[in-house]
């Protein structure tokens, strides 16, 4: 896991980002200026990869990559609207490491940080495990108990997303948005479906995955020498109806 700052003045943009690369199991920061940016490397020197755009306010992508480069050499990766040569070129002896030009595909942009982060150095985490459930995402690998799984691509991804977010209550919006993408108009029942073959696919750890009634799902793991998965209801429906929830 890295932490990531993404420097733009758009919120949506911002949002969008790193809304993908913490679905990826970073740790995102958000800066809306240049000034900002350059302040928040100065203050927190744990940063591993900063997502820069060019046209900002109070100071731009250039001013804050010089301030940034006279006390980091954390990588860095352009946000730029147009793409020329004596930008590019202006921006590589500036100490810029990579360029991506707007708009680009959130999904790219992970891949080209993940990559960037590999050749420098960088933390990524490639394996997540909870429970006796282990994931591995270069190898896109399941394993429980040892025991390897056969999993559907989306499958893999909903686990992959409920292991990055333990803990947390997610809502069916959520889970739809960063597993199915921005682009996925389709109907949240999909996710229920999901669910419950993953539930039944994992076996007794399907009781890990708790359904939250009118919102979506948790994962998380009883805590040691609380009773086993088996005797956590998985649906958490106290009527012993184990009907699935309809969507909200």
């Amino acid at each position: 896991m890295a932490r990531i700052l993404i420097a733009d003045d758009e919120a949506r943009m911002r949002k969008l980002v790193r809304d993908f690369l913490a679905r990826d199991g970073h740790t995102v920061l958000e800066a809306s200026d240049g000034e900002e940016a350059v302040n928040t490397v100065l203050g927190d020197h744990r940063i591993d990869l900063i997502l820069l755009d060019v046209m900002m306010p109070k100071m731009d992508g250039w001013e804050a990559l010089s301030a940034i480069r006279a006390v980091s050499k954390v990588p860095v990766i352009m946000l730029t609207a147009k793409s020329e040569e004596q930008d590019e070129l202006k921006g590589f002896s500036l100490g810029v490491d990579e360029y991506v030009t707007k708009p680009f595909s959130p999904k790219i942009l992970v891949a080209r940080v993940n990559a960037l982060l590999r050749r420098t150095g960088g933390d990524v985490q490639e394996t997540l495990s909870a429970g006796g459930i282990e994931l591995n995402k270069s190898a896109h690998l399941v394993t429980v108990d040892g025991k390897p799984l056969d999993l559907s691509v989306k499958e893999f991804e909903l686990l992959q997303f409920f292991l990055e977010h333990q803990g947390m209550a997610l809502s069916r919006e959520v889970i739809l948005n960063h597993v199915w993408n921005y682009n996925y108009y389709g109907d949240a029942r999909t996710i229920d479906t999901h669910v419950k073959k993953l539930r039944s696919k994992i076996g007794e750890k399907g009781a890990y995955i708790s359904t939250i009634w009118g919102l979506g799902y948790k994962f998380e793991i009883p805590q040691e020498n609380n009773s086993s998965p088996a005797d956590h209801a998985s649906g958490d429906n106290p009527s012993g109806d184990n009907k699935e929830q309809e969507p909200v």
